[in-house]
């Protein structure tokens, strides 16, 4: 499954920029509302002047949030509070517990449980359950001296910050499946070319940035139009989940691997270069090699062909880079397949012959999910084995 990317989680400053903006429409219409009320029913002086003093306040805090502090979670939580002690200060102006303005503590709070999270939500239920309660201390007798009325006024905070904060963790936990889904491959559950070329142009990035080098390896499966013939196109689907697997077994998590497209996966090694990166490449070769998969009750051999690139030496740009780690990949197939040639155009073909060989190679190391004995593994039956 894919996880979670830096430039991924670089989009929540965007969310918080939607929330903001929602935030100052609710300002708004709050102060337009307040400022309707005091015209057409004013509070007995000076209770008017207080709230349109207050109006102006909260107008002159919110422009200079704006203009002072990025869009993130200190800004929206800031202004949230802001809102709800202009709330209770209204309140207070235009009849305490009795005012019109009551229902709109819990508009603060739903917008609290949309923007901030579930923890933050019931700060600001707690908030509003203090804040009523210093309105309801200028009423005599007091609001709490009778229990169940009091409780019956309060319990509404609390159960609107509690369902606010629920809907708001479903609402999350949808947008990040839809995310996760819209930069996975769903057959493989690798990164998609889409997920893989923003992460990839970020690295590059980086390498132009620290001149440092980065390494790209294109693998394609030597027998899948073989294997569809014989077996069927269903085995040549579970040889690309076999394939992929393999690969997720033997690269690390700082390492970008995608499917490329039909039988085809690309890598992308930081801070390596070909040369470097090439026992790695070689491990994966050798264990699809070493490991066919079970299918229907017939153990099936695939094995892989590979080609390594890097930046800058073949090319100075991730397109350049990954063209000629797509050469170097058909180069090895045309060698004979089950190997691993470099991107190195003047070398001659008889250099070519001497490289990789993996047929009958013992693997250098244990491959981690793939060791033990063959017979267990059956991906004819549904998922992957984990």
């Amino acid at each position: 499954m894919i996880e979670a990317k830096g430039w991924v989680t670089a989009q929540v400053g965007e969310r918080f920029a939607g929330h903001n903006r929602v935030l100052g429409v609710i300002a708004s219409l709050l102060v337009g509302l307040v400022l309707l009320d005091i015209y057409l029913v004013p509070p007995p002086p000076p209770w008017a002047l207080y709230a349109v003093l207050s109006s102006l306040v909260v107008a002159g805090a919110f422009l200079l949030t704006r203009r002072l502090l990025p869009d993130g979670q200190l800004k929206a939580s800031l202004e949230l509070v802001l809102l709800l002690a202009y709330l209770v200060f209204v309140c207070w102006c235009t009849g305490r517990t009795d005012s019109p303005f009551i229902p709109a503590i819990y508009l603060v709070l739903m917008a609290t449980s949309l923007t901030l999270g579930r923890r933050i939500t019931y700060l600001m239920a707690g908030l509003a359950v203090a804040s009523y309660s210093l309105l309801a201390a200028g009423e005599y007798p007091p609001l709490w001296s009778q229990i169940p009325g009091y409780l019956i006024r309060v319990i509404p905070f609390i159960l609107i910050a509690h369902v606010g904060a629920i809907l708001a963790g479903e609402t999350e936990a949808a947008r990040c499946e839809v995310e996760r889904l819209s930069l996975t491959d769903d057959l493989t559950e690798l990164n998609n070319m889409r997920s893989f070329e923003a992460l990839a142009l970020q690295q590059e990035k980086v390498a132009r940035r620290y001149q440092a080098p980065f390494a790209i390896c294109m693998l394609d499966a030597d027998n899948l139009k073989q294997i569809n013939d014989r077996y069927g196109h269903l085995a040549g689907t579970e040889l690309i989940k076999w394939t992929a697997r393999v690969i997720r077994s033997n690269i690390r998590e700082s390492d970008i691997a995608a499917r490329f497209g039909g039988d085809e996966f690309i890598i992308m090694y930081t801070d390596h270069d070909k040369e470097q990166i090439r026992p790695a490449v070689e491990r994966i070769v050798r264990a699809m090699n070493s490991c066919p998969f079970s299918y229907d009750g017939n153990l099936i051999e695939c094995t892989l062909s590979a080609g390594i690139a890097s930046f800058p030496w073949d090319g100075d740009d991730l397109k350049s880079v990954v063209k000629q780690a797509d050469q170097a990949m058909y180069r090895s197939k045309r060698l004979g397949k089950n190997r691993v040639s470099l991107a190195e155009s003047e070398r001659e073909p008889a250099v070519e012959l001497e490289k990789l060989q993996v047929g009958r190679e013992k693997l250098r190391g244990r491959v981690p999910q793939l060791d033990g004995k063959r017979a267990g593994v059956h991906l004819g039956k549904g998922d992957l084995p984990r």
